[in-house]
């Protein structure tokens, strides 16, 4: 037996609560899962936030244990590339959604998902970081490729405070560039500095309708939010800059030119983590080993036990939690 968040969708309504299941049930309903997974950590992530409130149609298969992340060992594997007590990460790929996902104490994953744990790296900080973290840092990596250097002026990361722009932000100062962080949260400030950003901006410059082109300023753009906030973003964006879109907490429409991209030569780039190619995970990850300061990460995160996600969800969708929400789900 093993404790699970549990969603169910029926004639009846939604619920969503923790339960005592059966391991009969979880090898039922994962029975193309080739890894048994010991979860020791999760995470609490936007998209999780939407399904455990039923805010919006993330989960596509009912019933369903929540969860997009997860770390832990290996408890069995008929997969080639993990073993009995291997450590190992999984993010993304429809877990939570169409597949069983990791807000539980155990769970049946595709070894095809999995990505080695690094040796710098224990299940707490892996979800500490988390889905969040792992897309900064491929939006960094994005920004990386397309030339984006410290040395061509100022990075701008929206939604500042939250799970991503946290980490971006601690990523980019640590680069050595000079990050403007966009938040509509003022009492952030004193926590954004400590991340690294040189310069605090209120969301609401960047949150309305804007010109089509606006005064260049900035390199690159690691946008999180969407709608008019990534559309100035990009009217402000300097001659062959870089945005790396990657989140929609304001909206999911776009309303934009072409101006930018034809004037100036701005590149806008989807930065997309569920379907990310295993290679540039594994890069990524690697790089969050290395990279990605230690104290930095403790500050931004807190950590909550299974019954806590179900009541810090409805916080998060409000704007009202910062950085990063790992659970301990044996808790």
């Amino acid at each position: 037996m093993f404790d699970a968040l549990y969603l169910e969708k029926t004639d009846a309504g939604f619920t969503a609560k923790r339960r005592s299941m059966a391991d009969d049930e979880l090898t039922a309903a994962t029975p193309d899962a080739d890894v048994t997974l010991r979860v020791e950590y999760s995470a609490l992530n936007y998209k999780d936030a939407l399904a455990l409130t039923n805010r919006s149609p993330v989960v596509r298969r009912w019933p369903m244990v929540p969860g997009i992340d997860g770390a832990g060992v290996v408890e069995e594997s008929s997969h080639a590339g993990f073993a009995k007590g291997d450590r190992v990460i999984l993010n993304g790929w429809g877990v939570g959604e169409t597949h069983w996902g990791c807000l539980a104490q155990r769970a049946r994953l595709r070894g095809d998902w999995l990505v080695a744990m690094p040796t710098a790296l224990d299940s707490r900080r892996a979800m500490s970081i988390g889905t969040a973290g792992y897309t900064a840092m491929l939006c960094v990596m994005m920004l990386e490729r397309q030339g984006v250097a410290p040395d061509q002026g100022e990075v701008l990361v929206t939604g500042a405070a939250g799970g991503v722009g946290s980490v971006a932000i601690a990523l980019l100062a640590k680069l050595g560039f000079r990050v403007v962080a966009s938040t509509g949260r003022a009492a952030e400030e004193a926590y954004l500095r400590e991340l690294g950003a040189a310069e605090i901006v209120d969301r609401a410059t960047l949150s309305a309708p804007g010109k089509p082109l606006q005064k260049e300023r900035w390199a690159g753009v690691v946008d999180a939010v969407g709608s008019h906030t990534l559309a100035n973003a990009c009217a402000q964006t300097r001659y062959r800059g870089t945005v790396a879109a990657c989140g929609l907490a304001q909206g999911m429409d776009f309303p934009a030119t072409v101006a930018p991209f034809i004037l100036r030569g701005v590149r806008l780039i989807g930065v997309d983590s569920v379907m990310c190619p295993i290679e540039d995970r594994r890069a990524a990850w690697t790089r969050l080993a290395n990279e990605l300061d230690r104290e930095a990460l403790d500050r931004i995160t807190q950590v909550v036990g299974l019954d806590d996600a179900l009541r810090v969800a409805p916080e998060m969708l409000a704007g009202h939690v910062r950085g990063r929400t790992a659970v301990d789900v044996n808790r």
